[in-house]
């Protein structure tokens, strides 16, 4: 089977999350992608992530998530033989996804309207905090600040500890998500006109564009929006509920759906209580309704709760740790999971999360496991004409 992106060349000049991903994503779909990173160290995420020993191998596992099925070369573009190189890769390349901070590149004239000369199919991507332009495009951007200025971290939580951070970089992701449908949509374009185009990606604004609800329940209705916890602010009873072992969450978001769920609970009365009598009495009496659902639950566990109830058509869920969600049935069925054994560089196997699709031309998935610090540096300078000696001399400029 023929991945949607077989054959499309991406460069990838970015580092740690946002750009990674991007990449990851299109790699996924076949892309042969060409990692390009700074001698020495490479990419930050090659020094992040939970065991030392990885970190200090310059495979750390904050690298390992987001980077299989890419080749990686080393290119020092702070002088002029490494710049031209990066020219003679972007000759050929379809895409080029960079995250420096905005006017960067250009200055090393190696921006948009320098590739562009060079090849004006090249479609490029620019992945930074605040955008390529605004009163914020210079300041310095991480995931947790991006999480505070959209107002992800104001409505996360609850009254006693918001704001909150979310768990996991969710802005960095969003971010690389946006970024990678831009990219597959401009080369859909670049189809009918044969031109390439220039993408700058904000990540507070893919951020703030994720929170569509939130925002257009402040914008169109007024509501200013507010930490609720683990219950939905749109129905009721809808939210996480304590059982006889574990949590449930519960999405009973549909009058039938609460008159089941009351019925199945052993809970008929509730249907009838004036209290709970529509979707938004629920809401107002929303702690009264859960303190008695909560006494109804607490007879079985959250497992046994999650198929009685999904079996009446009431939506319901367990809340599981990250181990248990990647042992559960699901999970091991539609293989999101990725095995590679004996990785060079590594002790261990090693185990990447795919996409969150499958496709009828071929699933999503990667050729290879991540690679290590400029692994086939000699192997593309070879495919892009540069001779043995040309290397060496490479090499011993402290280009590559």
């Amino acid at each position: 089977m023929t991945q949607a992106l077989a054959g499309i060349r991406v460069l990838d000049l970015t580092n740690v999350l946002a750009g990674p991903l991007c990449a990851y994503q299109l790699a996924l779909l076949g892309a042969h992608v060409v990692k390009v990173e700074m001698p020495k160290n490479g990419d930050l995420a090659r020094q992040l992530g939970a065991d030392p020993v990885l970190n200090r191998q310059r495979m750390g596992a904050s690298f390992l998530a987001q980077n299989g099925g890419k080749k990686s070369i080393t290119v020092n573009l702070k002088v002029d033989a490494g710049k031209d190189v990066l020219r003679r890769l972007i000759e050929t390349a379809d895409v080029l996804v960079e995250n420096f901070r905005p006017g960067v590149m250009d200055r090393l004239g190696l921006g948009y309207s320098d590739a562009r000369e060079i090849n004006p199919s090249l479609v490029y991507c620019a992945i930074s905090g605040f955008g390529q332009s605004g009163p914020m495009k210079d300041a310095p951007a991480y995931d947790q600040i991006i999480q505070g200025l959209s107002g992800m971290m104001s409505v996360t939580g609850d009254e006693k500890c918001a704001p909150l951070r979310a768990g996991y970089p969710v802005a960095d992701t969003v971010g690389g998500i946006t970024a990678a449908f831009a990219i597959a949509s401009a080369l859909v374009g670049r189809q009918k006109t044969g031109e390439g185009s220039f993408i700058d990606v904000s990540m507070l604004d893919s951020a703030m564009v994720s929170m569509g609800w939130i925002v257009s329940n402040y914008l169109l209705a007024d509501e200013k929006p507010c930490p609720i916890g683990n219950d939905n602010f749109t129905a009721a009873p809808s939210g996480t509920f304590k059982t006889g072992s574990g949590l449930l969450n519960i999405a009973a978001n549909k009058q039938e759906q609460f008159e089941t769920l009351a019925k199945s609970v052993g809970r008929e009365d509730l249907v009838t209580d004036e209290r709970f009598a529509d979707r938004e009495s629920r809401k107002r009496y929303r702690p009264a309704l859960t303190m008695e659902l909560e006494s109804a639950l607490a007879r079985k566990s959250a497992a046994e709760w999650e198929v009685l109830l999904n079996r009446v058509g009431v939506p319901a869920g367990q809340v599981l740790t990250v181990p248990q969600a990647l042992q559960t049935a699901q999970i091991k069925h539609r293989e999101l999971l990725q095995v590679f054994e004996d990785v060079p560089g590594l002790d261990r196997r090693l185990v990447l999360a795919r996409a969150g699709f499958k496709m009828s031309s071929g699933d999503p998935a990667v050729s290879s496991a991540p690679p290590r610090l400029g692994a086939h540096t000699t192997e593309i300078l070879n495919a892009i004409g540069y001779s043995a000696s040309e290397i060496s001399h490479l090499k011993e400029a402290g280009a590559v």
